[in-house]
C-alpha cells in the first residue's frame, strides 16, 4: 500500500472514531530522538525518513512539520505523497498549533496516540480542543490499525556498565536524586526517559538503532525502585545485582496500572517534557504533580572526572580510525595522475568504483578494528558533491553517488566505545576543488576555530557563545539553519539535552556551561544544488584562570583528526586563526603519531604542517 492508499485508510479510521484531525508525531513512548521501527508511525504515513517532525491528518488535507535540517531531503522525499511540507520557523508559516486552530471545526475532535505524545504538547492539543468546544482522543494508535505488517518490540539484551567506565555507582546516583526529590517534596519520581533512567542505573542496551538504551520506565521511591520492563532481555547477573540495589523488575507495560494504584496524596516528581501524556492521565487525581526538569538530565551532562579520561581515550581511538581513513580516501583511491581532471575514486581493496556508501562502510569498518567499540553513534551521513548541502542526507541504493575528483565529502559520523561516545564531521577535498567551496571550507574553518578556543566566565550558556562561530558567517551575509553544537552523552544519547550552542534560545533556556560537559562545536554551509561543508569537534569544558574578575573557562578539543588542508585558503584566515590551526594540527600530530604506520605518519605530518 502506497502513501496514498495508507492515508485514505487512515481517514477511514478518523471516521469511525469520530476523529478530525489525527496527529502523528516521530516519538516512541519515552520522547527518544530516535525510535526503534516498531515506532516508525510517521515514517510510514508519509515517507519522510527524518528523525524530526510531526504528521497532521485532516479528512482532505496531510500535512508535515519539520525543522531547517531536513527541508530538502523532505521535499524530496514528500514528492508525489500528496503530504506537504510546512518548514516549521519559516515566515509565514503556520505553526502546528495555528494549523489545528484554523482547520478544528466547533466541537471537533482531536485525535493522538497519547504515549507517543509528552505531557505538555498533549496540554497543548486539550487547550486547542477545548477553545473550539471540541475534545480530544488520546487512546487510539489508528496508524497501527492500519500498519499490517508492523515490526515487532525489540528483544536485544540489557547488560550493566561497570563502574570503571561509569565512574559512580548506582547507588550513588540514587542517593543523589532521592536528595533532589527531598528537596522538592516527592516521595516518588516517575521517569520514562530512557537516557535518564540507563544513566542513573548504570544499564545499557540495544533496543533503538544507534542508541544503547533499554526500552523502560522507572519509579523512584525513597526505600527502593521499580523498573518495567521486558525481563527476558536481561543477562544473567543483571536481575540480582539490580535487586541488591533493591530495584525491582516488573513487565515494561505494567507501568500505566501502577501508575494509577499509587495512593492519595503522593507526590511525584516528574518532568512534563519527558513524560508521555498517557502515563500523566494515568496519575490519580488525588496525587500532586512536582513538575520540574528530571534532576538526571543536568547530573549526566556534568560528567565525572573517570568518565572524562574515558572519553579522551574513545576519542583518540576514534581520531586513529578517522585519520586512517583520511589518508586511505586522499592516497589510496586516488586516481593515478589526478591533476584538477575528474576522475573516479576506486576503492582499492575491491577494484570498484568508490561511492558515499562504501566510503562510509570503509569508515565503519576503520572503527571496528578499535578496540572497545561498539556500534554506530547515529546514522552515518557521508555525502558526495551537491549532497552534502542536504544537513542531514542519508544515502540510499538510489541516491549512492560514485566520489570523483573536483568535488567534496562531508562525512558526519560517530561510534559508541565502552569509553564513551564520539561525533565528528569532516569534509573532504577530492583532488582539486573550486575556489569558491575553499571559500566557504576556510569560512567554516574558522568558524569552528574560534569558539573552540573561546574564553568565558563561569555563567555563560551556549546562546552567549554561539557568536563566537556564527559572526564569521554573518559578516558574509550568511547563515547555517542548525545549533552550532550539542551535548554528548557517555555511551548514551549522542545528542544530549539541555547544553547546546545556538542564537535563539529554545522553550527552556539553555544552562551555564559546567566543568567536564561535552558539546559539539560544528558550524556548516550549505549550497544547494553545489556543495556542503560542515566542521564539527567535541569539546570538553574546563576550568581556567581565577582571579579578581571571576572564574574562567575554556574548552579542550576531544577530538583529534586532521581539517584538510587541501580546502584551506591560509591567505584568507587572520594570523590568530592561522595559529589556531597550526597549534590544533600540533596536538593533533603528536596525539596521533604513535598509532599510526610510517606511511601514515609522513603523510600526516604533511597534513598538519604550518599554514
Amino acid at each position: 500500500m502506497n502513501i496514498s492508499g495508507r492515508i485514505r485508510s487512515l481517514r477511514r479510521e478518523m471516521a469511525d472514531k469520530n476523529i478530525d484531525i489525527y496527529i502523528v508525531p516521530s516519538d516512541d513512548f519515552h520522547q527518544s530522538e530516535y525510535v526503534g521501527d516498531y515506532f516508525k508511525a510517521r515514517e510510514y504515513m508519509t515517507g519522510f525518513t527524518g528523525s524530526a517532525g510531526t504528521a497532521v491528518f485532516t479528512k482532505d488535507r496531510a500535512g508535515l512539520w519539520t525543522d531547517g535540517r531536513y527541508f530538502i531531503q523532505a521535499e524530496q522525499e514528500l514528492a508525489g505523497s500528496g503530504v506537504m511540507l510546512y518548514k516549521a520557523g519559516e515566515p509565514g508559516v503556520d505553526t502546528i498549533r495555528e494549523f489545528l486552530e484554523k482547520e478544528l471545526p466547533c466541537g471537533g475532535v482531536i485525535g493522538f496516540d497519547g504515549r507517543t505524545v509528552s505531557l505538555g504538547t498533549g496540554e497543548q492539543y486539550e487547550k486547542i480542543a477545548a477553545g473550539k468546544d471540541g475534545t480530544i482522543c488520546y487512546t487510539e494508535d489508528l496508524t497501527g490499525r492500519i500498519w499490517t505488517d508492523r515490526p515487532a518490540l525489540p528483544k536485544e539484551k540489557a547488560w550493566l556498565l561497570d563502574i570503571r567506565y561509569s565512574g559512580e555507582s548506582t547507588a550513588s546516583k540514587l542517593a543523589r536524586v532521592r536528595g533532589k526529590m527531598k528537596e522538592a517534596g516527592a516521595g516518588v519520581h516517575l521517569l520514562s526517559s530512557l537516557d535518564d533512567i540507563a544513566w542513573l542505573l548504570n544499564l545499557r542496551g540495544n533496543d533503538i538503532a544507534y542508541c544503547p538504551l533499554v526500552l523502560s520506565y522507572l519509579l523512584v521511591f525513597e526505600d527502593h525502585a521499580e523498573l518495567f520492563a521486558d525481563v527476558d532481555k536481561f543477562s544473567d547477573g543483571v536481575p540480582a545485582s539490580l535487586e541488591e540495589e533493591h530495584i525491582i523488575l516488573k513487565p515494561y507495560n505494567e507501568i500505566y496500572r501502577t501508575v494509577s494504584m499509587l495512593p492519595e496524596g503522593t507526590r511525584i516528581l516528574l518532568d512534563p517534557d519527558r513524560v508521555n501524556y498517557s502515563l500523566y492521565r494515568n496519575i490519580p487525581d488525588g496525587a500532586a504533580i512536582v513538575a520540574e526538569e528530571n534532576p538526571e538530565v543536568l547530573m549526566k551532562c556534568r560528567k565525572n572526572d573517570t568518565e572524562i579520561r574515558n572519553i579522551r581515550s574513545a576519542h583518540l581511538k576514534d581520531a586513529a580510525a578517522c585519520t586512517k581513513f583520511m589518508y586511505w580516501l586522499k592516497v589510496c583511491c586516488m586516481p593515478a595522475g589526478e591533476d584538477g581532471e575528474d576522475g573516479t575514486l576506486m576503492d582499492p581493496d575491491t577494484g570498484e568504483p568508490l561511492t558515499e556508501m562504501s566510503a562510509a562502510a570503509k569508515l565503519e569498518w576503520f572503527r571496528a578494528l578499535q578496540n572497545g567499540y561498539l556500534e554506530p553513534s547515529f546514522a552515518p551521513i557521508s555525502a558526495f558533491g551537491a549532497h552534502g548541502a542536504i544537513v542531514h542526507y542519508s544515502a540510499s541504493t538510489e541516491s549512492d553517488a560514485a566520489l570523483h575528483t573536483g568535488k567534496m565529502l562531508l562525512t558526519d559520523t560517530g561510534g559508541h566505545y565502552m569509553e564513551g561516545s564520539t561525533d565528528i564531521t569532516r569534509t573532504f577535498a577530492l583532488g582539486r576543488i573550486p575556489r569558491r567551496e575553499k571559500e566557504d571550507f576556510t569560512m567554516t574553518a574558522r568558524a569552528m576555530l574560534r569558539l573552540m578556543n573561546t574564553v568565558f566566565l563561569k555563567g555563560c550558556s551556549g546562546t552567549a557563545l554561539d557568536l563566537a562561530a556564527r559572526e564569521v558567517f554573518w559578516k558574509e551575509r550568511m547563515n547555517f539553519n542548525h545549533g552550532t553544537g550539542h551535548g554528548v552523552g557517555y555511551l548514551l544519547n549522542v545528542h544530549e539535552a539541555p547544553v547546546n550552542f545556538r542564537w535563539k534560545e529554545g522553550e527552556r533556556p539553555a544552562p551555564a556551561l559546567e566543568k567536564n560537559m561535552v558539546i559539539s562545536d560544528e558550524p556548516g554551509i550549505y549550497i544547494e544544488g553545489s556543495h556542503g561543508v560542515r566542521l564539527e569537534n567535541l569539546l570538553t569544558v574546563c576550568e581556567d584562570e581565577k582571579n579578581e574578575y571571576g572564574q574562567f573557562m575554556r574548552f579542550e578539543p576531544l577530538t583529534l583528526v586532521p581539517v584538510d588542508l587541501d580546502a584551506v585558503l591560509p591567505e584568507l584566515m587572520t594570523a590568530e586563526e592561522r595559529r589556531m590551526l597550526n597549534d590544533y594540527h600540533r596536538k593533533v600530530c603528536e596525539a596521533l603519531s604513535p598509532l599510526l604506520n610510517k606511511k601514515e605518519r609522513e603523510w600526516l605530518s604533511v597534513y598538519t604542517r604550518p599554514v
